[in-house]
This record gives structure tokens, sequence and C-alpha cells, in this order.
């Protein structure tokens, strides 16, 4: 069959086949006869062979194209069910394990597939962020504060959000509660500031020095666009102390009543009428050198209790204020002490809130009753320890009645019945303003006043206030 594959290389088309097929045949026309005649193939019947070979070998070059081009189109096929199964395995429906729970669904991307932790798209071609241990299209890379995209090569970190730098130190720099600037760090480069420990007032250091004064009373610094109210002490009143202030001795006589009814309801009724007298700062100072004996707090003396006879001053009107925070002289005079028992008068620094008055009275008060009932050479951490306990009773006992009136008020249109003096509605401030006059008797450092209060507190917690002074009369010391 080499003639075949012949045919095939040059071409297999019908002329070419019989023009070959005619010079083979008269080159030798000897060479081929058959030996009868019946084996002859006529001249017509030789044309009708070629015909026929040459039909077949097209026929077969179209077959061998057409499997050539199946095999293209299956393949073709092949790739795109491929495609369409991986699309459908990314929409398959939630799995469930055995226990009925939802397991969320997590799409599966190719590898190297990068998720913007913005936006959840996929990341393609282009500029991209590698940040916060994610990846980020560099517009959805946005600050927190101000939702606008971060471009700066620096930027802060708060709870894995970003946000600029002005936008953090804005948020979370913190400022002076006095002058409103941010709080400068010191030269290891530390934001440091001071801060009161019950009103976490922060502020500069540098304010501690600077002149910057403080309410009597809370002991908040004077903030720069606010100012205090002073008095012709010397001493400043921040506006939410002023509210509740008590100002003169007439004023006081209301406070006076409600203690002396506290110390009544306890069985330590004061039997002596002692004169209770609101005096300036000088005159408080003036009375505390002419008492011989006694201890005194530190840095400040706001109450005394006198034993000694003396004449002191007064004050008899409430100062009134002007134009510009100013005060005007107050009205005084000399008011004489005499001594008809050991007790003589009860004083009290004058331009303090009702509160921090009623506390200093309930002090001096135990004072008073220790002496009328013959209570003798007690050690000053014996003493003014029990005194800050009758003080620290008294606060309590009014914050406690304040909320309990507050909360029949709010259920009900009938006043609770009260005595008319006593003030059983409290503002927010007044409330919390008690809540720190009881912090600063509990964390008071002092050996005598703060050292005191606690062994006082604790023997009455543990054997009572009876039993507690019953046991000091006895022995002079507190129960352990």
């Amino acid at each position: 069959m080499g003639w075949l594959s012949k045919i095939l290389k040059v071409g297999s088309g019908h002329r070419i086949a019989e023009k070959n097929y005619q010079a083979n045949y008269e080159e030798d026309p000897n060479s081929h006869l058959p030996s009868t005649s019946e084996g002859l193939w006529s001249e017509n019947e030789n044309e009708d062979i070629d015909r026929a070979i040459a039909i077949s070998l097209v026929e077969e070059s179209q077959k061998a194209n057409n499997v050539i081009d199946r095999d293209y189109q299956l393949e073709e096929d092949e790739l795109l069910a491929k495609a369409v199964q991986e699309s459908l395995n990314l929409d398959s429906p939630p799995q469930y394990t055995s226990g009925n729970m939802y397991q969320p669904y997590l799409p599966q991307y190719q590898f190297g597939s990068r998720i913007c932790a913005g936006c959840y798209n996929e990341i393609g071609y282009g500029r991209y962020l590698n940040c916060l241990n994610a990846f980020w299209h560099p517009e959805c890379f946005r600050c927190r504060a101000c939702n606008l995209p971060i471009s700066d090569y620096e930027f802060s970190t708060s709870g894995n959000f970003p946000y600029h730098k002005s936008c953090y130190k804005e948020n979370y720099h913190p400022k002076c509660d006095v002058c409103k600037h941010f709080i400068p760090t010191n030269p290891a480069g530390l934001i440091e500031y001071r801060a009161h420990p019950f009103w976490i007032q922060k502020y500069c250091p540098s304010h501690e020095y600077d002149g910057t004064p403080r309410c009597c009373s809370c002991e908040r610094m004077e903030p720069q666009e606010v100012k205090y109210i002073p008095l012709h002490d010397g001493r400043k009143l921040c506006l939410e102390c002023l509210d509740s202030t008590i100002m003169d001795t007439k004023e006081c006589q209301p406070l006076y009543r409600d203690i002396q009814e506290f110390y009544d309801g306890l069985n330590m009724k004061v039997e002596q009428d002692v004169p209770l007298l609101l005096v300036e700062r000088q005159a408080l100072n003036e009375a505390r050198e002419g008492e011989k004996h006694g201890h005194y707090h530190i840095p400040e003396t706001r109450g005394l209790c006198l034993s000694e006879e003396q004449t002191i001053s007064t004050v008899l009107r409430r100062p009134r204020y002007e134009r510009g925070n100013r005060v005007s002289s107050t009205m005084s005079e000399p008011y004489k002490l005499t001594r008809h028992c050991e007790v003589t008068a009860i004083l009290i620094l004058f331009g303090l809130p009702r509160l921090l008055t009623g506390s200093i009275l309930a002090h001096e008060m135990m004072h008073a009753w220790l002496r009328l009932k013959g209570f003798r050479t007690l050690s000053q951490d014996v003493e003014e320890g029990i005194c800050q306990v009758l003080a620290h009773m008294w606060l309590s006992t009014e914050l406690m009645s304040s909320q309990d009136y507050n909360d029949v008020a709010s259920t009900s249109y009938s006043a609770a019945p009260t005595t008319s003096s006593r003030r059983k509605t409290m503002s927010k401030f007044e409330r919390k303003l008690g809540e720190f006059f009881k912090h600063q008797i509990e964390s008071d450092m002092s050996p005598v006043y703060g050292d005191g209060f606690r062994a006082g507190q604790m023997a009455v917690h543990k054997y009572g206030l009876q039993t507690t002074l019953d046991h000091i009369q006895m022995t002079g010391t507190f129960p352990y």
C-alpha cells in the first residue's frame, strides 16, 4: 500500500490519482496483463476503481478532521462544566452539624486573594494597604473618629481602630480641666497630670503652684473660664457649693435644731443650751489660740468647742454680692462668752455648705456632750475619733433620709412627715457633695482624726454606739 501513502502526501484529488495511474500503466503494457481473458478489466472499469479510491481517501481525510474538531469541543465543554461547578460550590447552602447548630459559611477564595477589612470585598489588582494585620483598599482605611481616609504615613490606634494622629489626640489625649489645654508631656515624653481623688478633676501640675485657687468646700480648682465667688477672708466658693451655703448665725439655727434632734434620737441629749455662733476665719483662729486644750485639724480649723471664758465676734448679717462677684463687707458684733458650765460655745466657720456645716456641728456637739457627761482625760485619737464617727453618722442619716423622701415623693403627691426646718430634698450635686464629705472623713490620713475615726467606726460596728461609749468612759480607749 505504499502508493496510497504517496497519494496522501501529494493530494487527495481525483484528477491527480487518475493521471498517476495512467502513467504507470503506459510504462510497461505487457507486465500487468492477466493470464486469461476472464480476468481482464476493461478500461471503463479501471476508471471506476480509480474514482472510488480517490473518493475513499477524501472521506478518510474529512473523518480525521472531524475527530480533531470534536476533541477540541469536548475539552472546551469540560472546562466550562468545571467553571460552572466551582461557581455552584460558592453558593452552596449552609452546613449543619449533627447538633443542628448553624455554622456560618466562609467563602473559600483562591490562594493569594485578599479581602478588604473595610468593605469586605476582594481586593483585585492595584494599590492596597497592609495594616493592623489586615488588608485594606486605600479609600477604605478610614479614621474611626472623623471617618475620613487616612493618607498619612503615621497614624494612631485604639482598640484595633485606626485614627488620624490629630483625631486621636482630640479624643484620647487628656485636657486640663483648669486651662482647657492639652496636658503637656514631661521630659520623658509621658503625659503627667494631677487628679482630685474624689472629683477626678484633671489638671496640669503647674496649677498647683501658679496661684490657681480652690473652692474652700469641695476643694476643686477654679477653671479659668468660670470664676469662683470670693469671700472677704480670702477663701473662694464655687457656684455649686454656694447654692447651699450658710452665711450667718441666724441662718444656721434651724440646722442646729436638726442636729439636736439627731442626738436626742441616739439617747444622747445635750442638756446644756450651748450657744452656736458662725464666725469668720480670723475670729476662729483667735478663739483657738485662747483655748488652753484641744486638738485642731490641719490645714484649717473650721469648728471649735469652747470651754474657756472669751469674747469673740460673730457674723450677724449675710454678705451681699455685687457685680463682678465682689463681696461687700459683713456685719459682726462682739459676743461675750461667760463660763456657766464646762462648755461655753460652739464656733463654726461661716460660708460653708449646709452638709459640711452640719457635719462640723455634729462633731463639735460630740465634744460638748463628752465634757458635759464627765468624760475626762481622753487621748486625742479617742476623743477626736468618736467625734468623727458622730459626724459621719449624721451625714449618712441626712443622705439616707433625703433618698427615702425622694422615693416617696416620686410615688405619691403627699409630702413625707418632717419638721418644717429640715431640708429633705437635695440636688444631685448636693448629694454628691455629701458623699465627698463622708469620703474626706473616711480617707483622712492623720493619726488623730483619721486613725481615730477608723478605730471608733470599727468599735461601733462591732459593739454598738452605747457599748462603745460605756467602754470609753471606763477605760478611756476603744473596745477591740
